[in-house]
């Protein structure tokens, strides 16, 4: 029985699929076992892989999955190859589907969409090792096979996941946490084939938890070099960066720093012209922005951001780039960082106070109003509301104003080249007793 097994042994769990949009449900996993010989229920590796249909990417590349029962290993063999045709080495300890060679068929695997993998890692040694060392997502991303998940949290230590492309939900394992790590504010981003979790783990330290998709597992992350909350931070590939903020003596940061998810180390990058906090940050046009947030002695609402290019490693100010607040005459310190996204190398913001979405003009270096916000999107001072850039979609996750009850929905805006007003798309709807606490998009 799949309840039997460790939650090691998954690589994507308790996946759910729905053709309509309803209220989702969650359904068995998709999972491979760690080891190479027994499950943790008895099972021999190949008895629980001999269970596994061949997935749909598979059936549609023409290959189906056979079984030799004097084998110690699963292969693919292509519907359309002669049956005495012998071109593959069945010898190759390295092969996936002998017949045509590793890296054919490494070509056709790249294809295969992420829920895929689990089913797909199951069949031997050499596709679990290619799945699991995460070599199968450098390869999609050198190659420009990516696909967005959204992963939030509307429980303190529960996430879920959720494929808008094929409307799937994935549950994770629930996060270890310290009593004051589970009652403090946190902040996420997701890079590479992680999603990072930071905040506090005392009264003046702070930690991170890092979900590993190859593991399905939560472990604790390597320390920033200066740990601090409160930051601008935005993910490009398997890199990230993470500045401004507070650090534990509450003091305003202009430091940066750099995190490369496959290394899992931290570079210091050089100072921002100004220290900020209650910032975001984006990747546009392969450039780091840093926008708004609250700087100087007074503690005022900035309104520029800063530009930092990775090949000068220079920060440039740029003034005006924080969208601008609509109630600009009421004191923002209880307002949530900007609400801004990128998507096609465009830049969009959402105004929460008058459920308005706004892009920003480059050339005019302006912000326009295209257009407005799906009804469901509420929030407390823009606290609750997610605005994410989920490849070439704008996802607006809302749900209920107050704790108690409600339901949260997924609403998704593809913008085009020819401009017009948001037509936003119901993708679903799931039960919560809270608004989102925390929202990242993964994208690999």
């Amino acid at each position: 029985m799949l309840e039997e097994r460790s939650p090691d042994s998954c690589l994507s769990s308790r996946l759910f699929s729905t053709s309509r949009i309803s209220e989702s449900s969650w359904s068995n996993s998709f999972m491979f076992p760690d080891h190479d010989d027994k499950l943790s229920n008895g099972k021999r590796a190949l008895e629980v892989a001999s269970e596994i249909r061949p997935t749909k990417s598979l059936k549609l590349m023409g290959f189906s999955i056979q079984y030799d029962s004097d084998s110690s290993d699963y292969s693919g063999t292509s519907q359309e190859s002669d049956s005495n045709n012998n071109g593959g080495d069945s010898t190759d300890s390295h092969s996936l589907f002998n017949e045509i060679g590793r890296d054919n068929s490494i070509d056709c695997l790249i294809r295969c969409s992420r829920s895929d993998y689990g089913s797909i890692a199951s069949l031997s040694r050499n596709f679990r090792s290619l799945v699991k060392s995460g070599e199968i997502y450098r390869l999609r991303r050198q190659n420009g096979f990516v696909e967005h998940w959204v992963y939030f949290s509307c429980q303190p230590l529960e996430w879920v996941a959720f494929d808008p492309v094929e409307r799937r939900w994935m549950q994770l394992p629930t996060m270890p946490s310290s009593v004051t790590f589970m009652g403090a504010d946190k902040e996420s981003l997701a890079v590479g084939t992680d999603l990072l979790v930071l905040g506090q783990a005392g009264f003046s330290s702070y930690v991170i938890y890092r979900y590993s998709l190859l593991t399905n597992s939560w472990s604790s992350g390597m320390e920033m070099n200066s740990p601090r909350c409160l930051f601008g931070s935005a993910s490009l590939g398997e890199i990230a960066i993470f500045a401004g903020g507070i650090d534990s003596q509450r003091k305003i940061l202009d430091s940066a720093e750099m995190y490369n998810s496959e290394l899992q180390t931290w570079t210091t990058l050089p100072r921002m012209n100004k220290p900020r906090k209650m910032c975001s940050g984006v990747f546009m046009d392969g450039k780091f922005y840093v926008i708004g947030g609250i700087g100087g002695a007074d503690s005022k609402l900035l309104t520029c951001g800063e530009e930092y290019d990775l090949d000068t490693k220079k920060w440039t100010h740029i003034p005006d780039l924080s969208p601008p607040r609509s109630r600009a005459d009421v004191s923002s310190a209880n307002d949530a960082p900007p609400l801004v996204a990128v998507v096609n190398n465009q830049l969009y913001a959402a105004d929460h106070a008058d459920m308005e979405v706004r892009k920003y003009d480059k050339e005019k270096k302006r912000w326009l109003t295209v257009g407005r916000l799906p009804e469901r999107a509420g929030s407390v001072n823009g606290w609750g509301l997610a605005f994410r850039a989920c490849g070439e979609r704008l996802i607006v996750i809302g749900g209920p104003r107050n704790s108690g009850g409600g339901f949260i929905e997924l609403n998704s805006w593809i913008p085009s080249d020819g401009g017009g007003p948001p037509q936003w798309t119901l993708l679903d709807r799931k039960h919560s007793p809270n608004f989102v606490y925390n929202c990242a998009v993964m994208g690999c």
